[in-house]
């Protein structure tokens, strides 16, 4: 049952809560006109799924036909694929909150109906944990929260908690796979047999520690504490194995707890850790989350960011290792916007849509070191991080710049991958030549992100997280345990006046958050997330990559010509 947030608690709801301001009537995108453009997208790459695809689990769009892939995603070797798997509709499990965002009522309940009498998760396929997590047990939490929020009023019907019971299902069905000596979670696990035999013990940081938000939700939503327990678990287990300089590696093998890639950053392998650490702490207001957050989101800043890039470094030393852009780093700067580090956001984000313009699409890893696109990873999936962060950012800040990415962004999509049966992969950047697959994660990201950009009216004054597939989770003060305490006092926001203002936030004011309580009543500076010290306690230096992130303003330190550090750049 829902419980709306007291009006105290906005301390954590600014992070999520998208009305800020009341959009300037003049702008020179048409907001009206791209949504109805993004809404023609989505039900193109809808209707063509379930017309040619569905009940399988993703479209083949150019081909006109469908994959079962569930059994496929994450396997690049194509093991233990299935003999008589006949999918799980994962897209149109994917596609429910989507549905709900553009309001069409009738085709979310007939969705709802659909699987309550015909998905089965007693099936003999091995599956990825984090996809299965993600996609399907995600989409499924997220999908039965709509249907309870008696504001949204999606099913006309009955409704009796179906969707949950099958989530409930999927979730026991996941239990096996944390039954290691570690405690971290096996990669994969058969929906039916639990852990096979020899099963292989190397997982991905973001395999066993990006699953606390579905699985936290399933425990509050049953009753049942297994499903948050193990999550929990496997994530301090992977936060005790971090170097000292409070970074993490990429692979890791779930039995000995042994690092098998030192290299790590912001992008594949890793990026959802993080992203996990921030949303937990909205989602579940417990103090390790927001503990363990700030102090990896620091090292971050200061061993993997260069500039507006952000390159990967050696977990034990911090040396850099791998100077490369990746498409999904894109999603970086809408974290950082959670966080309330925006200024850094937007200098990222940038960067990220000069890549766009400059191939027509991202690539999905570009080398910096080299300036050139990596040859075997030249492929668009229609991955959809780069909205995700325009999306955050234009709530931030309202600079209509960022609705004309959006509209970029639309037009490529559009110009590039659109075929007759739906939207298809590029294989190939430089030549856009197209693969015959539409991801699921195209209806629950890549549309629903774009149409929230230039439609924020479904999650406007509403407290929301979106879960790393883009599924939206409502935060209620019921599921957490006590008040946060860092962001109580530091959090609240006056207005120029000096009255408090129960609306205001640390984003819409553009001020940093702070992480130490202090009083509301005395203005005074404050130590930031963002904040990242000088590498030289007296601040010398040589260059500017010894300088940090100042603690008040948010911005980048810069080397003077004498050698100190300071903002000496003028804004």
């Amino acid at each position: 049952m829902f419980r709306p947030l007291h009006p105290k608690h906005v301390f954590i709801c600014f992070l999520i809560s998208f009305a800020f301001f009341i959009d300037p009537s003049s702008q020179h995108v048409d907001k009206n006109q791209m949504r109805e453009k993004v809404r023609e997208m989505f039900y193109h790459a809808y209707d063509n799924y379930m017309t040619y695809a569905f009940p399988h689990d993703e479209l083949k769009p150019i081909t006109k036909s469908f994959t079962d892939s569930l059994s496929e995603l994450g396997n690049l070797k194509l093991e233990h694929l299935p003999t008589d798997y006949n999918g799980s509709a994962v897209t149109l499990v994917e596609s429910l909150s989507s549905l709900a965002i553009l309001g069409n009522k009738t085709e979310f309940e007939n969705g709802v109906l659909w699987l309550s009498e015909n998905l089965t998760f007693d099936v003999d396929v091995r599956v990825n944990l984090f996809e299965c997590n993600i996609r399907v047990l995600g989409g499924l939490i997220s999908a039965h929260l709509l249907a309870i929020d008696p504001t949204n009023r999606l099913i006309q019907g009955s409704y009796n908690n179906q969707l949950l019971r099958l989530a409930e299902d999927l979730g026991k069905r996941f239990l096996p796979a944390f039954e290691t000596p570690t405690g971290l979670p096996y990669a994969w696990i058969n929906l039916k047999k639990g852990v096979i035999e020899n099963e292989t013990t190397e997982t991905s940081t973001s395999g066993c520690g990006s699953l606390i938000i579905e699985m936290g939700a399933l425990s509050r939503l049953t009753g049942d504490p297994r499903f948050e327990s193990v999550a929990l678990r496997a994530l301090r287990q992977l936060w005790r194995m971090r170097s000292s300089l409070d970074l993490l590696g990429t692979t890791l093998d779930v039995v000995t707890g042994e690092w098998l890639e030192y290299s790590s950053g912001i992008g594949a392998g890793v990026d959802s850790f993080y992203e996990y650490l921030m949303k937990a702490y909205i989602l579940f207001g417990k103090e390790d989350y927001w503990r363990m957050f700030r102090s990896a989101y620091l090292a971050s800043q200061k061993y993997f960011r260069y500039g507006p890039w952000y390159h990967e470094a050696n977990m034990w030393s911090g040396k850099p290792t791998y100077w490369q852009l990746t498409s999904l780093q894109a999603f970086w700067p809408g974290l950082q916007v959670l966080v309330g580090d925006v200024a850094a956001a937007n200098s990222s984000h940038r960067e990220f849509f000069h890549a766009w313009e400059k191939f027509g699409v991202l690539p999905e890893r570009y080398l910096l070191d080299h300036q050139m696109i990596h040859p075997t990873e030249r492929y668009y999936p229609l991955r959809p991080e780069l909205a995700e962060s325009t999306f955050y950012l234009y709530q931030a800040t309202k600079d209509p710049w960022y609705l004309e990415v959006g509209k970029a962004m639309v037009k490529s999509l559009n110009l590039y991958t659109k075929v007759a049966g739906g939207f298809a992969s590029v294989r190939d950047v430089t030549t856009m030549q197209l693969e015959d697959h539409q991801h699921s994660f195209f209806l629950a990201e890549t549309c629903k992100y774009l149409y929230l950009l230039f439609d924020d009216s479904f999650v406007a004054k509403r407290n929301y997280i979106f879960t790393t597939e883009g599924h939206p989770i409502q935060v209620m003060s019921s599921w957490h345990e006590k008040l946060p305490e860092s962001y109580f006092s530091g959090n609240w926001t006056f207005s120029k006046s000096g009255a408090w203002e129960s609306g205001a936030s640390a984003l819409s004011m553009k001020v940093c958050p702070s992480v130490a309580p202090n009083s509301r009543l005395h203005e005074q500076h404050r130590e930031s997330v963002c904040h990242v010290p000088d590498q030289k306690i007296d601040h010398r230096c040589w260059s500017d990559r010894e300088c940090g992130v100042d603690a008040t303003t948010c911005r980048q330190r810069s080397c003077s010509e004498v050698g100190f550090c300071g903002l000496w750049n003028p804004l």
